[in-house]
């Protein structure tokens, strides 16, 4: 069986080696090699990836490393198993949004320091598409019953309102600390972003926790009742 785990990609070294720690850790826990690659910024591409796998023979089992149904995961993962030819492919689900996820979450951000009380805002990296954002929204009321408070959605690039934004409206509406709960897989651009909006805390971003590994480990051994992503490009070659 040929492992790989998908992420987004960054230009950061720091980013790209979390990535890679990340799947070294699931690696050892599943006792089989994880392959990396990324639909954007840097390769190796998905495609090339499962191209390389299918001149093993073997099947594949492809893990979205995204927290949320976004393009990437219903349209580039998908294109990217089209465009490689393998014949003998399955497509999990993407990690969020996801109860287990959501308790990482609520334990890193215990970690920098929430304490009840403290204004929260759930910070993701941002996107337009509208599936990704009912997750988004469902991943926000998952934090929400787990703080026990009402968190905040906001967003590090595309869409609003932005982090620095909600940061300075908690502070209009309370007087509490502000905490940003970091909704990103690993460190780069958009992490640096919510570190420099104003919060009082900011957690690491969710990578950095080793129950994300055995939640990947999980997905990969759990790849016999496979999810079946909505791709908008035809085909006749089963995307499991």
């Amino acid at each position: 069986m040929n492992l790989v785990m998908v992420a987004h990609g960054t230009r950061r070294p720091e980013g790209v080696a979390m990535i890679g720690d990340l799947a070294q850790q699931v690696s050892a826990l599943v006792a089989h090699p994880v392959r990396t690659a990324f639909v954007d910024v840097l390769g190796p591409a998905p495609s090339e990836v499962l191209s390389c796998a299918a001149e093993t023979g073997r099947a594949a089992v492809v893990v979205p490393a995204f927290l949320s149904r976004g393009y990437h995961v219903r349209v580039d993962v998908p294109a990217h198993v089209e465009a490689s030819g393998h014949p003998d492919v399955t497509v999990t689900a993407a990690l969020g949004p996801d109860a287990q996820v959501a308790r990482l979450v609520a334990q890193q951000l215990r970690k920098a320091g929430w304490c009840p009380g403290d204004s929260v805002i759930l910070a993701a990296a941002g996107t337009s598409d509208p599936a990704a954002r009912v997750d988004l929204r469902v991943a926000a009321g998952m934090l929400s019953a787990l703080t026990g408070s009402r968190v905040e959605l906001a967003f590090a690039a595309t869409g609003e309102p932005s982090v620095p934004t909600a940061v300075a409206d908690a502070r209009r509406r309370s007087r509490a600390r502000v905490a940003v709960a970091s909704y990103l897989l690993a460190e780069g651009l958009f992490q640096e972003r919510l570190r420099s909006s104003g919060a009082d805390i900011v957690s690491d971003p969710i990578g950095t926790h080793p129950g994300l590994a055995r939640l990947i480990a999980r997905r990969f051994v759990g790849a016999e009742r496979p999810y079946r992503p909505t791709c908008t490009i035809p085909s006749t070659r089963r995307v499991g």
